[in-house]
């Protein structure tokens, strides 16, 4: 596998699953960090779509994020869905897992465990691992504008986070069902597809330690995106230790309007 090193109102949805899972499957989050410009890609963002379609943990609903980084963007190739915030978030997982580097397909689940993102194997490994760990609930209520949309997040029941560590409430929103044809690099002439592209993530508020936390944002939506095929993900992460406390998602099409 190539590795590239770098130095560097409002309806109150209640969702802490998907419509097709069972209400007791613990959510458990998915994020894979990849680039059209990565030959190894490919296979990592196949491994992510078949967990989020198969669903194959029992116990798990599986919440996927597909998260392109920018810094294959220079050989060859440039990733239209690339994002520095997104090369900037998978850094701070290499300092928070002890990395030496960061590198592309890398797969990491619940925030607390890493592999290369084309192992499917060693992803249901560490699904069942985190099912196993507490988690709390996160409810999701949404209102749709002609612009973008308006999200509400409540979090409660949350495991405490690690010692003098505090917990941030986040809201990405998804595409699925993306399509590029590559014309330059390691991927030239094949025709890569997609889900759960992270279109946009944001920050809305901190979570408290001891009770219920509500956070709201009003989150852009850009016009060539497809709104047929976005999800809201609402999740909640430590802000050192970086582990996911909980975490869901809702489809777009169900936002108030």
């Amino acid at each position: 596998m190539r590795k590239i090193l770098q130095a560097a109102a409002v309806v109150a949805l209640g969702i802490t699953s998907s419509p097709t899972q069972a209400v007791s499957s613990t959510p458990v989050l998915i994020e894979l960090f990849t680039s059209e410009g990565c030959s190894d890609c490919p296979a990592a963002d196949a491994v992510l779509e078949k967990l989020i379609v198969t669903q194959p943990v029992s116990g798990a609903e599986v919440i996927g994020l597909g998260e392109h980084v920018d810094y294959w963007d220079q050989l060859g190739w440039k990733d239209r869905f690339s994002s520095a915030a997104l090369t900037n978030r998978q850094h701070v997982y290499g300092a928070s897992l002890a990395l030496e580097g960061v590198y592309t397909p890398q797969m990491v689940v619940d925030g607390r465990a890493h592999f290369v993102g084309s192992d499917g194997n060693a992803a249901r490994r560490a699904i069942e691992r985190a099912v196993g760990s507490p988690h709390g609930t996160v409810a999701i209520a949404m209102e749709s504008s002609a612009r973008g949309v308006a999200v509400t997040a409540t979090a409660g029941n949350l495991p405490k986070p690690g010692r003098g560590d505090r917990a941030d409430i986040v809201v990405a929103i998804t595409e699925d069902h993306l399509r590029s044809s590559v014309t330059r690099g390691e991927n030239h002439g094949r025709t890569l597809t997609h889900v759960a592209v992270v279109r946009s993530m944001t920050t809305i508020g901190e979570a408290a330690a001891d009770g219920p936390s509500t956070a709201r944002a009003e989150i852009p939506i850009a016009a060539d995106w497809q709104r047929d095929q976005l999800k809201i993900v609402a999740f909640v992460q430590e802000r050192r230790g970086r582990a996911i406390l909980a975490s869901a998602w809702a489809p777009l099409q169900n936002a108030r309007r």
